[in-house]
């Protein structure tokens, strides 16, 4: 058994109008499975499927508190491509972002709501617009060990500071650990979304990625039809129904 990663979920205000931002950043389609909840996926997608990681956002009214731990790198195919990417997105409504990185290649911005993402400035092969799915972390190491357990992805690089895994296909966009001196403090806004697949039972595969260190949250008395828990470093992600 194991799982793949599906869709990341981000909590909005707006859930429809930051989606629209992000379609248009994208290029994707948008449409909605219901109130409060906005689904982004390329046009023709026939989801899941691993050339892409799909967008949900959900309508939440907490306030966005401090940088999130989990981001998307945009691809471009050159540093001139990119300073277009940056013109376009600003008119988009989006807005450029410090958050401490210095002098580097990429371009850090935040969208209408101020979650970060970065611009790349070079094409890494077949991802789709979404280069790098970003998740900050104290240990890359141990999260790649997690992870790589967890989900069926290829481990493709580990270091002390960062660890890199894809698509056992090798198509759609890298998920990187990037190791970070930020301390996680309340819910994460962005999270990971996976899901087993077709066959599999919800209920094994949550017992498997308990014995590998995840954690289960109780989100009584909620009643949804996945599975929330905890990665070792504590950030949430969901386990999706098998599909």
């Amino acid at each position: 058994m194991a799982t793949r990663l599906v869709q990341i979920n981000m909590k909005a205000h707006d859930e429809s109008a930051l989606g629209s931002f992000w379609a248009a950043a994208l290029g994707w389609n948008l449409s909605s499975e219901g109130p409060g909840v906005t689904n982004l996926e390329p046009a023709g997608f026939s989801y899941p499927d691993p050339v892409a990681v799909c967008i949900d956002l959900i309508a939440s009214p907490e306030p966005k508190a401090g940088k999130n731990r989990v981001h998307v790198d945009l691809a471009t195919t050159s540093a001139a491509q990119q300073a277009e990417t940056v013109a376009r997105l600003r008119e988009l409504g989006a807005t450029l972002a410090d958050v401490g990185q210095g002098d580097v290649p990429w371009t850090v911005m935040a969208d209408p709501e101020g979650n970060e993402f970065c611009v790349l400035d070079s094409l890494l092969p077949e991802t789709g617009p979404i280069a790098t799915v970003v998740v900050d972390c104290r240990d890359p190491r141990a999260m790649a060990q997690f992870w790589g357990a967890a989900m069926d992805w290829t481990l493709h690089k580990v270091t002390d500071h960062h660890a890199v895994l894809r698509s056992a296909q090798g198509v759609g966009p890298y998920l990187q650990f990037l190791r970070t001196p930020d301390m996680k403090t309340g819910w994460n806004r962005v999270h990971l979304d996976v899901r087993p697949y077709p066959g599999d039972d919800l209920t094994v595969e949550a017992t498997r990625l308990r014995a590998l260190g995840a954690t289960p949250i109780d989100l009584d008395p909620v009643e949804v039809a996945w599975t929330v828990m905890a990665d070792p470093e504590g950030n949430e992600f969901c386990l999706l129904a098998p599909g």
